[in-house]
């Protein structure tokens, strides 16, 4: 939103707007764009890099710079730097309308593009384009979250594609193949098989072998700790990066 400013403040460029009203008034802070949710997330923990003035005002477009006796009315305090910090934190970020439409597009393409990697068609195995996961996504009514992160609504976005859309998905999963030392593999077999969603085959002999369905994210659990339990004894093998326990 265009900023109008007296001549002896600098211009406000690409600026987001936190306000929070208390005390009966609003107040408000520039913010640069992205750093809010930086800030609120601990990513970012200097203020001078969150702010584009060192100010508190009642009204940003118009520079209104808020009284230090409002701010100790509202806030218990007239120190700037703690201000900010309670509207950074309680604040509502102030959106345009159409950069609110673009954000929303672009975080329902990002969680399009999330559950067509982790997840495939059951009957091919394949993942899906990205394109039939946001047609199935408007088909089952999911509704993105702003408030969150892409990779959070990953999990209820696929519940409502399953439930309530036609495309038939399901989470991709690997086959893998463990191979160990008889003795390490006496020894750790009820922790991979906590590893697993499906043991499919067990052999034990020399050597302690077995074949297991998981979540594509366990293989760096499966292989950390065969890394820390065998020393390099121990094997993992993916054999198959996608699928599912009605595969031969």
């Amino acid at each position: 939103m265009p900023i109008q400013q007296p001549s002896n403040q600098i211009k406000l460029t690409n600026v987001s707007i936190v306000r929070l009203k208390k005390g009966g008034k609003r107040f408000e802070i520039a913010c640069y764009k992205n750093k809010v949710q930086e800030w609120r997330n601990g990513v970012e923990t200097s203020l001078d890099d969150v702010l584009q003035i060192s100010n508190v005002f009642m009204n940003v477009s118009k520079g209104e710079v808020a009284k230090s006796n409002d701010l100790q009315k509202a806030f218990g305090t007239s120190t700037v730097d703690n201000v900010v910090k309670e509207i950074l934190k309680k604040g509502e970020v102030q959106v345009a309308e159409k950069e609110r439409e673009h954000d929303l597009a672009t975080l329902r393409k990002e969680i399009a593009t999330i559950v067509a990697e982790k997840c495939v068609d059951p009957a091919t195995q394949r993942p899906y384009p990205v394109g039939m996961i946001e047609k199935a996504m408007a088909e089952a009514g999911v509704s993105v979250k702003a408030g969150k992160n892409a990779k959070s609504q990953v999990a209820e976005t696929l519940r409502l594609i399953q439930g309530h859309s036609t495309l038939p998905i399901q989470r991709a999963r690997m086959r893998v193949r463990v191979v160990l030392p008889a003795a390490e593999g006496e020894r750790l077999q009820e922790q991979l098989r906590a590893l697993a969603e499906t043991v499919e085959k067990e052999d034990k002999g020399e050597t302690w072998e077995t074949i297991m369905l998981i979540e594509p994210s366990q293989i760096r659990a499966i292989n950390e700790l065969l890394q820390k339990e065998c020393k390099g004894k121990g094997r993992v093998e993916t054999l198959t990066f996608a699928a599912t326990a009605d595969n031969n």
